[in-house]
């Protein structure tokens, strides 16, 4: 069962990645156009209409609606990527800016010690 679910799996992905180009929605526009003269030569508005919706419109319009999600898709993956990164960039400033803080408290406490100490000396000298 797993076999045949990775078969289903990797033709699917196949055949999406070959419908879901511009070249074949130029391919099923030519296949429609094959049936256009007998529609039109039908003289029949309800042929006509149905040869515009059922074949032309769902057979090209299939591999266009793909292409356009394919592009927002990869899109989508861009913005996601550049957040990744600019997110990475904030997350190591915030690292160097607690390194400073961390560095700049230290000398702080230093700086508290020593005057502690010279206070106490004073202190004692009294």
């Amino acid at each position: 069962m797993k076999r045949i679910n990775e078969f289903n799996r990797r033709l699917a992905e196949k055949i999406t990645a070959a419908v879901s180009t511009m070249w074949c929605a130029y391919i099923f526009a030519a296949i429609a156009l094959i049936s256009l003269p007998a529609a039109i030569k039908s003289g029949d508005a309800l042929i006509i209409v149905a040869w515009v919706a059922q074949t032309f419109l769902q057979l090209v319009l299939l591999s266009i609606i793909m292409v356009g999600q394919d592009a927002s898709a990869q899109a989508v993956a861009q913005k996601i990527n550049e957040t990744h990164v600019a997110s990475l960039g904030e997350f190591e400033m915030a690292k160097e800016a607690r390194r400073i803080a961390d560095q700049e408290l230290q000398e702080l406490k230093d700086i508290a010690r020593d005057i502690h100490r010279v206070l106490k000396d004073i202190e004692g000298k009294k």
